[in-house]
């Protein structure tokens, strides 16, 4: 079947002169309500995080400065996908694993989320994750 990757194309409005505006809106925009913002920022370009995969929780990620590769894997087959368009949002769901690679020193990467922080729904260890995709 394949992996589905999901991305969107932010609302963008350019004032001239006066730069862009790109939005979304959770359960409009993206698939779900937004509980939760946080972003990484400060990195260096070769800086790799991730490293884990949701039991539940889903996520918009995108980069408004820079440029950071995303790999996702869904236990079955992996994609990788480059944001470094500020109005582009990658949809990344639940049991999928993903790593983020820093192509560009200072690069921003922004997540938004449908849930609080919760350390239980974390998968960090990927021989777990394998068990439970293919479960």
């Amino acid at each position: 079947m394949g992996m589905i990757i999901q991305t969107i194309s932010m609302k963008s409005v350019t004032a001239e002169g006066l730069g862009t505006l790109s939005v979304f809106e959770g359960g409009h925009d993206v698939p779900f309500d937004i509980k939760r913002i946080y972003y990484i920022y400060g990195a260096p370009q070769g800086t790799q995080r991730g490293g884990h995969a949701h039991k539940a929780l889903r996520q918009v990620l995108w980069c408004p400065y820079g440029s950071i590769l995303i790999r996702l894997d869904d236990g079955h087959e992996t994609s990788e996908v480059l944001l470094n368009d500020p109005a582009k949002g990658l949809i990344v769901e639940h049991n999928m694993w993903r790593e983020m690679l820093w192509q560009k020193d200072d690069s921003v990467l922004c997540v938004a989320a449908d849930s609080y922080y919760d350390a239980d729904d974390y998968i960090r260890d990927y021989d777990e994750f394998k068990k439970r995709v293919s479960e």
